[in-house]
């Protein structure tokens, strides 16, 4: 029998900010190499037996996964949470609706795993293990007394794991190196495998309150275009809590299967620059970039040039609307800077200039005093809703490609140079009939520019 993925794709990834934002985070960016997080994961399950696969994401993000994952040219299950909660019941909704009991290996999103050969070399130890019965946890072959990390202490030896002797929470450096030294301890990666229905057992030995909600939640699944989505009001009342507390900490069944393959979950920007490529000078730079005595630093631009002079040890972050520059040793706190943000209900914290829709994305370049100017990107054979504003009035500009308007009950074909105009409280829609992206310009003008200020009347996504 097969393995079917499991891959969690939730999480905000707050401590990569500002390039990570609440409303597109880490797993959907390219931190590392050519793909996103979410691509990387999903490729690099090729050459493994695998059946199918699940990924599970907020409901928020769902355009994103169908988008990522039909790039790739892979189908399989996308469940939605309606919210949070946390990674046993997540796991717990895979388990009871996958197919056939099979195996399920339980991936995050947002991991580098760089030596994929030795991946596969690890599951295929484990999948003995847990086709025998037992739930396997792959504990990462430490390459340093790292702080940032829980650790697993293995126990009696099994061929080709060992049986779990302890979890243990993330050490002071002192413990760190202690158990670094001792050879007996393994970062706890957040990767499974086991059998569907043995994970569901031990759930209903520790926590059968999690499997409850969660089989509630599934019993009125229903499909929505490439999605499933469950019950909110019964997830809602389900427990949050890790796999490790509800099932891995007290199962008698728990092994630990080394895996020595150059991971890392990114949790900050100097575990990026970690892993990074660097130049002599020891810094990695992503960008346009030029740097002057500088050393050890992480450097990335999205759009503008940067320069550095005479500074080590930074990580120094340009989007299109935002600045960070942190010292390396305290990058993780930029999670407090996010915090303030949202404090301070400032929506910095959430989106980024860019903002994606599942028919495209658009880049807010200026804004003012009753006006708005966007750069608006619609993919080949995509629509926007049918819709109408209250409050405000659009100017559109073709700059690329070709757009099909409907506007008061009219439709007709814009070519670059070409513009309409949309009245306050006309119906309207915005189409791409063509096989290159359609790039336009829309200004707004209005006594309200919020994106709550549509009305929709049709909409080929279903939101």
């Amino acid at each position: 029998m097969g393995i079917c993925p499991v891959i969690m794709a939730g999480g905000s990834g707050t401590r990569l900010w500002p390039l990570s934002r609440a409303a597109h985070p880490k797993q959907f960016l390219k931190l590392h190499g050519e793909d996103t997080m979410l691509q990387a994961t999903v490729k690099r399950l090729s050459g493994l037996n695998t059946q199918g696969s699940i990924t599970i994401c907020n409901e928020e993000h769902r355009f994103l996964v169908a988008e990522q994952l039909r790039e790739l040219d892979k189908q399989g299950s996308i469940i939605l949470e309606p919210v949070g909660r946390n990674t046993a019941p997540a796991i717990a909704l895979a388990a009871l609706t996958a197919n056939d009991d099979p195996l399920l290996l339980v991936l995050a999103a947002d991991h580098v795993i760089q030596d994929e050969a030795a991946f596969h070399a690890a599951v295929m130890r484990a999948t003995p293990l847990a086709e025998a019965g037992k739930l396997v946890t792959f504990g990462i072959v430490p390459a340093q007394p790292h702080t940032g990390y829980g650790y697993i202490r293995r126990g009696k030896d099994l061929g080709e794991g060992f049986e779990v002797d302890a979890f243990v929470e993330k050490p002071s450096s002192d413990v760190a190196q202690d158990y670094f030294s001792s050879g007996d301890y393994y970062w706890n990666s957040g990767m499974f495998l086991f059998r569907a229905s043995n994970y569901l057992e031990e759930l209903k030995k520790f926590r059968p309150d999690i499997l409850e909600q969660c089989k509630a939640s599934v019993m009125e699944i229903k499909a929505d275009f490439d999605f499933l989505r469950i019950n909110r009001e019964m997830f809602e009342s389900c427990a949050a809590e890790s796999v490790d507390y509800a099932v891995m900490e007290k199962t008698s069944r728990a092994v630990v299967v080394p895996m020595d393959a150059g991971w890392s979950d990114i949790g900050s920007w100097s575990s990026l620059w970690d892993i990074s490529e660097k130049d002599g000078e020891g810094n990695s730079i992503h960008g346009d970039v030029v740097l002057h005595n500088t050393h050890n630093s992480y450097v990335r631009t999205d759009d503008k040039l940067v320069t550095a002079i005479g500074v080590d040890e930074l990580v120094i972050i340009a989007t299109k609307d935002t600045l960070m520059v942190a010292h390396k040793n305290c990058a993780q706190d930029v999670k407090i800077i996010t915090e303030m943000l949202k404090a301070n209900s400032r929506s910095e914290w959430e989106l980024s200039r860019e903002v994606y829709r599942p028919w495209g994305k658009y880049d807010s370049i200026d804004s003012g005093e009753g006006y708005q100017v966007k750069r608006i990107t619609v993919k080949p054979g995509a629509k926007l809703s049918v819709q109408m504003h209250h409050h405000r009035a659009e100017h559109w500009v073709v700059v690329g490609g070709s757009a099909m308007v409907t506007s008061g009950g009219k439709t007709f074909l814009l070519s670059v140079n070409e513009s309409t105009y949309i009245p306050i409280g006309v119906v309207h829609a915005l189409e791409n009939p063509g096989n290159i992206n359609l790039e336009l310009i829309e200004v707004q003008s209005g006594s309200y520019l919020g994106e709550d200020d549509i009305v929709r009347f049709e909409d080929r996504y279903g939101r």
